[in-house]
């Protein structure tokens, strides 16, 4: 009996353990273009084995680099590619950098100083308003995240006079923003239909449906 650990490691888990096989026989062939022929059937096999990876641009040469990865960098073939690094494989990719501004108004979020930079900038007053109006919107948004409860219009409009200085004043009731139904098309649909029908069986005599079982009046009987 074979147990795991009496095996060689697995450099690349995700091929299995057979892949590893047929890579550790690659190391084992001495015919220089024998052991190139038998590692291009090895890529092939790995692209099947993983399909996602053709999605790529030039998947192939992501899959020389695990091929090398597997046999620890030591595979010598006259590759389609050069052969890469350790280093330059197991590389970190260098820390982003976080944004350290100070944001005054945090349940808001940083759009709304970059909002509010806008609207005061722009000298049009039908433009500005306009962006009040969307900025008075935007504000209710970002309440709704942190609160259940509905936020009235006269707040926003003093919480908005505050934070612009008064240059800014949000009139309740002046944008008005309709939300697409369409996704819910079906579904009422179907309900309206089974609002017609009443509910019921349609072939029960007397049921909320719009048929019944013995005579209908648009329904034109012809004699055997």
């Amino acid at each position: 009996m074979e147990y795991n650990t009496s095996r060689t490691k697995m450099l690349m888990p995700e091929y299995g353990r057979n892949v590893q096989k047929m890579v550790e026989y690659l190391l084992t062939i001495e015919d220089r273009a024998k052991r190139l022929r038998n590692a291009e059937a090895v890529i092939e096999l790995m692209a099947t084995l993983t399909p996602h990876l053709k999605t790529m641009e030039d998947y192939k040469h992501k899959l020389w680099d695990h091929l090398y990865q597997m046999t620890d960098f030591t595979l010598d073939v006259d590759a389609p590619y050069p052969k890469p690094t350790p280093e330059a494989i197991f590389k970190k990719p260098d820390p982003i950098g976080y944004p350290q501004g100070n944001i005054r108004n945090r349940h808001l979020g940083k759009n709304l100083e970059e909002l509010l930079k806008r609207a005061l900038a722009e000298q049009d007053d039908e433009k500005r308003q306009s962006y009040t109006q969307l900025i008075g919107y935007y504000m209710k948004l970002a309440y709704t995240n942190w609160h259940r409860e509905p936020v009235h219009d006269d707040m926003i409009r003093n919480e908005l006079s505050v934070l612009s200085e008064g240059k800014l004043m949000y009139e309740p009731g002046g944008y008005r923003v309709y939300f697409d139904t369409r996704s819910n098309f079906k579904r009422n649909n179907n309900n309206q239909r089974n609002y017609k029908g009443g509910g019921g069986n349609r072939d029960q005599r007397g049921g909320g449906g719009g048929y019944n079982n013995g005579y209908n009046k648009n329904r034109k009987f012809k004699k055997k």
